[in-house]
């Protein structure tokens, strides 16, 4: 995206305040302004919004993402004026407008989003695209190879309206944050014993065969098994959801907490925790169900 000027970043900056969203201005390097002597070191205690509030009402460009703001008084005083004077681009809070972003660094990242999540709007960027979600998390970068996610404490590049509607921010998103993705290099404590394996009469009311259940359910959980580096607990939640979908019309009961269980054990074992890997399933599980 080629460099604005300065007046047309900040007339871009008051039409996003307009809009609800806190914007800043950034220095050539993509980066927020630095801060003021008596900001420097968070000697000032740190603005009212920042993780940890303090009191400081600095008239400058300080303390990165938490000086993002939507009034236009501030915008356009004078210390922000001279920010915007050497501004080379427009930034904004995510997490200040009840977005998250989704920031796909490469084409890898892009065929994986596009495979993987929920169609929402996207942005393109210089090397893939932001895909923008309605709903606020924590933000994490690298969460697996090529994505970064932006909503609290963070900041994101405005790089125009891009196309589509955004989508509410889906559980698979989230999990990328709470995921952790080490590998143990043998079967940890607190791995869980599949509790059985789905049977179909004691799930009289399914009105699928034994043999389409467990040949689903065996390709779901090598695709788990396959993740032994990074998003184990992600495809978890994918393959509860998709089970669970098989099952909507049924009478019932299905079994599908065996299911779970079986779904549960595969995560952990390749590292995924215990209680995230229940949790990640029994989102999956409720989503697919249609009680989410």
């Amino acid at each position: 995206m080629p460099q604005q000027s300065p007046s047309t970043l900040l007339a871009a900056a008051l039409d996003l305040a307009a809009h609800g969203l806190p914007v800043l201005p950034l220095s050539r390097g993509k980066r927020p302004f630095g801060n003021c002597t008596a900001c420097t070191g968070n000697a000032c205690g740190g603005r009212p919004n920042m993780k940890h509030a303090g009191a400081c009402h600095c008239p400058h460009v300080c303390h990165a993402w938490a000086a993002a703001t939507t009034d236009p008084h501030v915008l356009t005083s004078r210390p922000w004026t001279a920010a915007w004077q050497r501004a080379a681009h427009l930034a904004y809070h995510p997490a200040g407008a009840g977005l998250t972003v989704v920031d796909l660094d490469n084409a890898e990242a892009v065929a994986w989003a596009r495979a993987t999540l929920p169609p929402t709007r996207t942005v393109d960027t210089s090397r893939g695209q932001h895909w923008i979600y309605r709903g606020v998390m924590s933000s994490a970068n690298r969460t697996r190879p090529g994505v970064d996610l932006k909503s609290h404490a963070a900041y994101a590049r405005w790089l125009g309206t891009g196309t589509g509607t955004p989508a509410p921010l889906p559980g698979v998103v989230r999990a990328l944050v709470e995921e952790e993705t080490t590998r143990p290099r043998a079967r940890v404590v607190s791995s869980p014993e599949a509790s059985g394996t789905w049977q179909r009469r004691p799930a009289h009311g399914c009105r699928h065969t034994e043999g389409y259940v467990r040949t689903g359910l065996e390709r779901g959980l090598a695709k788990v098994r396959a993740r032994t580096e990074q998003g184990a607990g992600s495809q978890a939640f994918g393959v509860a959801q998709f089970l669970a979908t098989r099952h909507t019309a049924c009478p019932g009961p299905c079994g599908l907490d065996s299911l779970a269980e079986q779904i549960v054990a595969a995560a952990v074992s390749v590292g995924v925790p215990e209680p995230y890997a229940r949790r990640a399933v029994t989102n999956g599980m409720t989503a697919g169900q249609g009680t989410a």
